[in-house]
């Protein structure tokens, strides 16, 4: 089975590059940073093919797929980014553009490069990495929770137009995930401000994120797991906002 993993150097990505790797599986690996994916064929003989990829560039997203030799079974639509925190009154739009490229964009080009001969085939797997963020709001959250909300109804109406087929869509939404990269690029560098956002908590790992979606892949052929929400025990939800007026 041929696996193809976007946003692989790092975080979520590595974690499931590496675990089908030890479970023998052929993975192409694809990041930006071509560094990290080298080091993890070396890790993996034989097993990790390594790409470097921005897959907000559409004719490089092209380019790429159309070189992979082999055709691809699972794809594992990773990629994806936050850029600040701030209030949507105030945020650059810079840094909505750079998440509405990564987190929707880029997703669109790996999929239109690989659903065609998935159906052809009729035989493949699509995994799309959300987030809880596309389905709770929060202050910050503006853009980056617009932009996994697209991820998750994308997700579904992907199964809508594949009915009939074989092949199958799901939607993997995580909660706070920790050891990863995610807050440090998300707040543009300040090692101490993401390092404070898993404080005293005992977030996911890329790991478990990885574990589950090993398991969505290796679910029965017959069986499509739609969407499958992830959070640590410490995480809940807040009751709905009120603003009053100051007396």
């Amino acid at each position: 089975m041929h696996i193809v993993i976007t946003g692989a150097s790092a975080g979520i990505g590595l974690a499931a590059a590496r675990l089908f790797a030890k479970k023998g599986y052929q993975v192409t690996a694809l990041a930006r940073r071509l560094e990290p994916l080298e080091a993890l064929s070396k890790e993996f003989p034989g097993l990790i093919s390594p790409f470097s990829l921005d897959v907000s560039n559409k004719k490089a997203v092209e380019t790429t797929f159309a070189s992979l030799k082999k055709p691809i079974d699972v794809l594992i639509n990773n990629a994806g980014a936050a850029f600040g925190v701030d209030l949507a009154q105030s945020a650059k739009i810079e840094d909505f553009e750079k998440c509405v490229d990564i987190n929707i964009k880029g997703l669109l080009y790996c999929t239109h490069c690989t659903l065609p001969e998935m159906v052809k085939r009729n035989i493949g797997h699509i995994i799309n990495l959300g987030s809880v963020a596309g389905s709770y709001p929060y202050p910050g959250g503006n853009v980056y929770g617009a932009t996994k909300a697209f991820v998750h109804q994308f997700s579904l109406n992907l199964l809508a137009d594949l009915l009939g087929t074989a092949v199958r869509v799901s939607c993997i939404e995580p909660g706070l995930v920790g050891g990863t990269e995610f807050s440090e690029v998300r707040f543009k560098g300040d090692k101490q401000r993401a390092h404070s956002v898993y404080e005293k908590t005992k977030p996911l790992t890329a790991e478990d994120i990885a574990e589950t979606i090993f398991f969505c892949v290796n679910a029965p052929a017959h069986v499509n797991i739609n969407h499958l929400e992830v959070m640590p025990v410490m995480q809940a939800f807040n009751p709905l906002a009120v603003y009053r007026e100051p007396s």
